[in-house]
């Protein structure tokens, strides 16, 4: 079976995850057994509010003064030592050859330094108690393919899941932000998402920035709330499955298809090959389930009534939209969101962003997109058409 992807889904609390769109390869539909959002209480009561109201969570604050200023003294203190050591290591001891690259290997040095050290203070100095993780891009297992620069079009599904656990595992984080800025993706990707913001231990509140659908609507079922903007799509909640019927053309240039499988459905889809009835009641069979486990799990996650998820028909709609037929819980810019994380923790939040490391090659990688497109569209923007129809180039100082 080829690609096939749910249409959207919806963010908060409750139960059993609800299913994303997937790539063309393989169906998208609701995979794994509903989550742990399923032991929470289907019924809400005002869009955004939580069910026992907000509660304080103690040792939940920014940090103080003297938190900042021992931070600050740690990053010192490391840099110096880093200094120190690297210019006996690199420059003062070896001699010429040294010379040659000790400055370089001591600016090294230093930063290795001072990053362990932020680590440390981090730690030893928490100055945050609310985690934002971001989920930015088509949902897949790796991240999909690369672009013509070689970067990654989302990031991995793994490394999302791993900074929420991160996020969940930090003893200063007492509320999660689930920022959903995604088209969807595959199904089994989109779940292990919504499972980690539901065993998340606190608050989670799921944010749609420009779009939450398919996939990004299943991670958000698995939240306590959805927010999105006035403007954002929200929805598409549905599957859809397709694949190349190449057998006429490949009648046309003379290629045969011969068979040779075990099991009646084995070649179901073939794109060589002209499906039977028998080939299309299957394949449809199977978007139906996975539509029908979409349907249910973003039911039980956001208190809905089944038919009512149904009758969206795999639309998206505009935040508003989405906010008066119950997708949304509540409309807000990260401002909003972060006063309602407030009224729920009870103190002033204080975010710190939970993102992967980046390696050197992936870093420079980036960069090289970064300047690409620049350049690209100071280009474009030096080019003019004239009355004439002949282009000018604009060239500056």
């Amino acid at each position: 079976m080829s690609d096939e992807r749910p249409s959207d889904e919806e963010d908060p609390p409750p139960d059993p995850p609800a299913e994303p769109e997937t790539p063309a390869d393989q169906p998208d539909a609701p995979d794994g057994p509903p989550d742990a959002a399923s032991d929470r209480p289907d019924e809400r009561s005002a869009p955004g509010a939580a069910a026992d109201g907000p509660r304080p969570v103690a040792g939940a604050s920014a940090a103080s003064a003297g938190d900042r200023v021992a931070r600050l003294g740690i990053a010192a203190v490391a840099a110096v030592v880093a200094g120190v050591v690297g210019w006996l290591l690199f420059v003062a001891v070896p001699g010429d050859l040294a010379g040659l690259f000790g400055v370089l290997l001591t600016l090294g040095a230093v930063v290795a330094g001072v990053r362990a050290a932020s680590g440390f203070a981090d730690r030893a100095f928490p100055t945050h108690n609310v985690a934002t993780v971001s989920v930015a891009g088509p949902i897949t297992r790796d991240g999909g393919q690369p672009g013509p620069l070689g970067a990654a079009q989302g990031p991995p599904a793994d490394e999302v899941v791993e900074q929420i656990e991160a996020a969940d595992d930090d003893d200063a984080v007492d509320a999660l932000v689930l920022e959903l800025n995604t088209p969807g993706g595959e199904i089994v990707p989109s779940d292990d998402i919504r499972s980690a913001a539901a065993s998340f231990d606190g608050p989670t509140l799921a944010h749609a920035l420009d779009t939450c659908a398919s996939g990004g609507y299943w991670i958000a079922s698995g939240c306590d709330e959805l927010w999105a903007r006035e403007s954002s799509l929200v929805g598409s909640i549905g599957v859809i499955g397709s694949r190349p019927n190449a057998a006429d053309l490949a009648d046309r240039l003379g290629v045969s298809y011969e068979r040779y499988a075990a099991g009646k459905y084995k070649d179901a889809g073939n794109p060589l090959k002209e499906p039977t009835a028998d080939d299309r009641a299957y394949l449809q069979g199977l978007i139906d389930e996975f539509y029908d486990d979409f349907v249910e799990r973003v039911a039980a996650g956001r208190g809905m009534d089944a038919e009512t998820v149904r009758e969206t028909e795999a639309r998206v709609f505009v935040g508003r939209d989405a906010h008066d037929r119950g997708l949304v819980d509540e409309l807000g810019d990260r401002d909003a969101v972060l006063d309602r994380v407030e009224e729920l923790l009870g103190v002033e939040p204080s975010v710190r962003e939970f993102e992967p490391e980046r390696g050197v090659a992936e870093r420079l990688r980036g960069g090289a997109s970064a300047v690409a497109y620049a350049a690209g569209a100071g280009v474009a923007g030096a080019v003019t058409p004239t009355e004439d129809g002949d282009l000018n180039l604009r060239l500056r100082r």
